[in-house]
């Protein structure tokens, strides 16, 4: 398994975990309408979040080698 295969596995785990998550707390409709509206958010290039230095730069976003 390649380093970009792994790095996409153990996001897949982080994603499944918080869906999980959002899912117990909130309910399945819950879940999936941040998963769906998050989606819509990085198809049009806007953050996700507003970050306490004002900045939106994506922590972590660049793409491996």
């Amino acid at each position: 398994m390649s380093d970009e295969e792994k790095s996409k596995d153990t996001f897949f785990v982080q994603l499944a975990e918080i869906t999980e998550a959002m899912t117990a707390a909130h309910g399945k409709d819950f879940a999936i309408g941040a998963l769906v509206l998050s989606a819509k958010f990085v198809a049009e290039g806007k953050p996700l979040i507003k970050r306490a230095d004002g900045g939106d730069k994506t922590v972590g976003a660049e793409k491996p080698n």
